[in-house]
């Protein structure tokens, strides 16, 4: 069985087939320009490979509610000429196969569920840390969907007593993804966080916000496993940083040997599929879709 898979990012597209195992057999990338011009070579790419049905993840915000009008539309990104624009009905119309359709994050967390990290597990939530932050929430066996769908890049946070950075978010500011996504990190510092050395400032100050989050979302959403994705996390001294922050955080009241000593190096993990978390989560996407369609 062949299933296409796209991961639909802000900066860059990228598609791919796969089958039921969960195995990428080919990939293409190409930027995200215009989605005249970027659907159309998601459109090339597929016309001859002959797949049952093809899942999308999405940069959002998404409209993913069934029974809506825009269903399958980019809402209200900033993102110029993307804002309003029917993606799902476009590749489905010039495709003719069943699709499935979610948000880029909430696609890398069924990847990560299905085949991945938290595979063999009901719950978990993944993070991407880039240029924007999302969360996709997979629990008791389903992604997380509800009024639109998880936001948790713009929750709010405190402040770190020593950043005077007033935050890069164009909507809320300092949200999470204001003082925390990759274009913070280099607002605040002058260089790109790939241009700074491990022991720098800059990775307690990341791992401090980060921490705020996980520790709300452990309360609010007691998920299984957290899987921290994208860019800024392949700072592999992050990692330990967060995860003190967190129990820091929590102070002991969450009683689960999983936060407990030694036990959150396996709670608080990068992506169990790498860099494939996104495109393996589409292919899930697309197996759904396809199921669905028996």
């Amino acid at each position: 069985m062949l299933i296409g898979a796209v991961e639909a990012g802000g900066t860059k597209f990228v598609c791919g087939v796969g089958n039921e195992k969960g195995e990428v057999l080919d990939r293409i990338s190409f930027p995200t320009e215009q989605p005249e011009k970027t659907l159309a070579q998601v459109v090339e790419y597929f016309k001859d490979k002959q797949t049952q049905a093809i899942g999308v993840g999405s940069f959002g915000p998404i409209d993913i509610d069934r029974s809506s009008p825009r269903y399958g539309y980019v809402t209200t990104t900033p993102k110029p000429g993307w804002a309003n624009y029917p993606v799902l009905s476009t590749l489905k119309s010039a495709l003719g196969v069943p699709m499935g359709w979610d948000t880029d994050v909430n696609a890398a967390a069924l990847g990560e569920a299905t085949w991945g990290a938290a595979a063999g597990l009901d719950s978990c939530l993944y993070y991407t840390f880039g240029t924007g932050v999302g969360v996709g929430v997979f629990a008791e066996g389903h992604m997380v969907h509800g009024l639109v769908h998880p936001e948790g890049g713009h929750v709010l946070t405190r402040r770190h007593p020593d950043d005077t950075y007033a935050g890069k978010c164009p909507y809320h500011g300092d949200c999470l993804e204001g003082m925390a996504a990759g274009p913070a990190i280099e607002a605040r510092w002058g260089v790109k966080g790939s241009e700074l050395g491990p022991d720098h400032p800059a990775w307690e100050m990341e791992a401090f916000y980060i921490g705020q989050a996980l520790a709300s979302a452990i309360l609010l959403l007691s998920p299984k496993k957290i899987i921290l994705g994208g860019g800024v996390m392949h700072q592999a001294q992050l990692f330990p940083l967060i995860r003190e922050q967190v129990r820091r955080n929590l102070k002991g009241y969450v009683a689960s040997p999983a936060i407990e000593s030694a036990g959150i190096d396996g709670y608080i993990v990068p992506p169990g599929l790498g860099d494939n978390a996104g495109l393996c989560g589409s292919l899930a996407l697309g197996l759904r879709a396809y199921r669905d369609a028996l």
